[in-house]
């Protein structure tokens, strides 16, 4: 097919965020790069997630998260800016701040906090937003920033093609073809396609395309389902978290509600019994939404890993591949330093600080 003869530098399997921000840091390096998507761009959890970037409780996570999510952190206000000019698309990045209700260890926040430069402040609830049900004592992050996931999602993928980048969708990948220890071409339902290096950045999904060629390597899918809310804006300004549930504001008045983790496979679809436990739990915390009925319910598929900790790194015994997956629950908020480690890796540039937890797990 056509798209199969074109030359390629680097293929990218996976449309998402983090294909989708690697796809650009190779492209914006002067490579030619072609991302493969099997269904639509950022269909997946991508779009499904709620784009806090931090944690939901950051001290509750090892080192090598901290490490790829404050740096990330650090680089979104610039990062964001260069897509939104490149691409005339907003993501809708802010600095709402995230409001912590109890149950959380005090002690383990503090100590967490002053040890990674991040601004703590305990306030009560209603200081912070009036229209929440409880106002307990509580833990103010006002540092905490947010993005719009889909917007993010269309933002990069202008951005990549007015670097010249080429994304193909409805290209599943059905083989990974090898000359000896290299990859000669992805065999697709769209046709072959060939490149000289192939970026596995497939989400939930890259460790059945990887098949054969994926153990050691602790990848599943983790199904989240969530809601979304309209309010009046401004009703609710900042990000809240109570015992792993979270309700997200956006300017235009939207809320999400989410999630849930269940371990189910590929078993993608909502369910009655998920969405009555998330509208409870949304009317808890906010009244108003009590009798509201959500605009929306919809599920998504995270690439879940160990700890949390994604993988980043070229491939033990096949030369000219590389994998960028395994990102969890925090692919939107790793995507930059994601996509800088992987294009230091390709490129052999100085790494930003020590990555090697994101190794191949036999190497790590």
């Amino acid at each position: 097919m056509e798209n199969g003869n074109l030359h390629s530098d680097f293929l990218i399997v996976g449309g998402g965020v983090i294909g989708l921000s690697s796809a650009l840091d190779l492209a914006r390096a002067g490579a030619r790069v072609t991302v493969l998507e099997r269904v639509v761009c950022g269909a997946e959890s991508s779009w499904a997630g709620g784009g806090i970037l931090s944690p939901l409780l950051p001290w509750d996570y090892t080192e090598p998260v901290t490490r790829l999510t404050q740096w990330s952190a650090a680089r979104y206000p610039a990062w964001v800016d260069e897509i939104a000019a490149s691409s005339g698309i907003d993501p809708e990045y802010r600095q709402s701040g995230m409001l912590v209700l109890p149950d959380y260890d005090e002690s383990d926040a503090d100590e967490w906090c002053a040890s990674h430069q991040v601004r703590l402040e305990k306030r009560r609830a209603h200081d912070i937003a009036s229209a929440l049900a409880r106002d307990d004592a509580s833990l103010w992050l006002p540092e905490v920033a947010q993005v719009r996931n889909p917007r993010l999602v269309k933002a990069l993928r202008r951005a990549f093609e007015r670097e010249g980048g080429r994304v193909v969708e409805h290209a599943e990948v059905t083989g990974i073809c090898l000359d000896g220890n290299t990859v000669s071409r992805l065999e697709t339902s769209a046709g072959p396609f060939s490149a000289g290096h192939y970026v596995i950045a497939a989400g939930a999904w890259s460790k059945p395309l990887l098949g054969e060629y994926a153990p050691p390597l602790d990848l599943k899918p983790v199904c989240g389902q969530m809601l979304l809310f309209k309010v009046e804006p401004g009703l609710l300004q900042q990000i809240v978290i109570q015992s792993g549930f979270y309700l997200i504001p956006r300017a235009d008045g939207h809320i999400l509600a989410g999630s849930t983790l269940e371990d189910v496979g590929f078993a993608k679809r909502t369910t009655v019994e998920a969405r009555l436990e998330l509208h409870a739990k949304a009317a808890a915390l906010l009244p108003v939404l009590k009798n509201l009925a959500p605009v929306r319910h919809w599920v998504g598929l995270r690439p879940g890993s160990p700890e949390n900790i994604p993988v980043i790194a070229r491939h033990p015994e096949i030369e000219n591949l590389y994998l960028n997956s395994g990102h969890f629950r925090y692919g939107v908020t790793m995507a930059p330093a994601s996509a800088h480690i992987l294009a230091n890796l390709i490129f052999q540039r100085i790494q930003p600080f020590d990555v090697s937890s994101y190794d191949w797990p036999a190497m790590r």
